[in-house]
């Protein structure tokens, strides 16, 4: 899926989505993808947004 940015030169967009019952481990699970991306020499990280989603959002 797109997800933004594909008109600017050198910069992509990256999203994720992951499913759980269980918040804490989504926290986890986020920080070691962010992790994974920022250890790599070649890519700058800009910014990194997250947005939970819970039973109640449309």
């Amino acid at each position: 899926a797109e997800v933004g940015d594909q008109d600017l030169y050198r910069r992509a967009t990256i999203g994720l989505a992951a499913v759980s019952g269980d918040a804490g481990h989504l926290t986890d699970v986020l920080d070691r993808c962010e992790r994974l991306v920022a250890a790599r020499p070649e890519v700058e990280l800009l910014s990194v947004r997250r947005r939970f989603h819970g039973d109640h959002d449309d």
